[in-house]
């Protein structure tokens, strides 16, 4: 473990409290390709005090996909384990991956980077963090490992009744990667596009989306993807469109927990020889273009990898 220095001092703003205490918010973007890519999240390093009611107050103040409050600052007093609540601006989120690689960034850049464990509703989850050798003062990257994934068979009614929001035909899918709904801590759909063009051009209504997202429990996102092919290292890379129609947003410019999904879900539907990696590319429908790097192993959880700097 490096020892911690300085946080930088762009990092912290306050969000206003009302009838409650004022709260310290980090704002930092995850998985960036580019310095005005990425997704961004709130972080709150210490939530201990906080209402499940404020929780989400501050939440729909910050605005963004997510913001991870963190309700408990040192486990058992081990300030290398803590436990971790994400909201949303409208409800709480079970777990989120791109607020996960921001929390734990901030916490690597005051405790020093290394492992953390973070304790979230999906269960505990073992995040490295780590500097480039030899540079103490550049940017930490992290990857999270997610939770044992599942894969489960996307029902026809409801493939049927997803495909027509989408405004996308049977013949248009990739019939390499069926249909399925797969889980690495959030449950969501796999909607493979075979056709860049189809990919690039369709378009959903987010309010209907959405309720067809409530109405099956999918907590993270709608993810539709279309194959890469392999690059000159011989890695899988694949675009992505996260849908998560939530306030203001439509799609999520890096979806983390989905990233973990679709490694799972890859090896699962046997496209993957693991141990593999995937370059999963996102953002670029959003103008947030972002990069996530997966790792899928012969089993167990995906590990899902990218760095988070102060929001531009």
């Amino acid at each position: 473990m490096s020892s911690p220095r300085p946080a930088p001092p762009v990092l912290p703003s306050t969000v206003p409290g009302g009838d409650r205490a004022a709260v310290d918010v980090l704002r930092l973007t995850a998985f960036a390709a580019e310095p005005h890519g990425g997704n961004p999240a709130g972080v709150v390093l210490d939530a201990s005090a906080s209402t499940e009611a404020e929780m989400l107050a501050v939440a729909a103040e910050v605005g963004y996909a997510e913001t991870a409050f963190v309700v408990d600052p040192a486990v058992g007093a081990n300030d290398r384990r803590v436990a971790v609540r994400y909201f949303s601006p409208g409800a709480e989120v079970p777990f989120c991956g791109h607020a996960t690689i921001a929390t734990a960034v901030a916490l690597a850049e005051r405790r020093g980077t290394g492992s953390f464990t973070l304790d979230t509703a999906v269960g505990a989850i073992v995040i490295e963090t780590s500097r480039a050798p030899g540079d103490n003062a550049g940017p930490v990257t992290a990857s999270f490992t997610s939770v044992e994934p599942e894969v489960r068979d996307l029902g026809p009614v409801v493939a049927d009744r997803l495909l027509a929001l989408l405004g996308v035909e049977r013949a248009s899918l990739d019939d390499r990667w069926p249909l399925r709904e797969a889980f690495a801590g959030n449950w969501q759909p796999v909607v493979a596009i075979r056709e860049q063009a189809v990919f690039d051009a369709f378009e959903f209504e987010p309010s209907a989306v959405r309720r067809l997202m409530d109405e099956q429990g999918w907590a993270g996102t709608v993810s539709v993807v279309c194959d890469q092919g392999v690059d000159e290292a011989g890695v899988r890379v694949v675009e992505a469109r996260n849908l998560f129609p939530v306030g203001a947003i439509t799609e999520d410019p890096a979806t983390g927990s989905a990233a973990a999904s679709l490694g799972g879900y890859l090896r699962d539907v046997g496209v993957l020889a693991p141990p593999a990696r995937v370059v999963v590319r996102q953002g670029r429908h959003v103008g947030r273009p972002s990069l996530l790097v997966v790792d899928v192993p012969v089993a167990g959880g995906i590990t899902v990898t990218g760095t988070a700097i102060p929001v531009v």
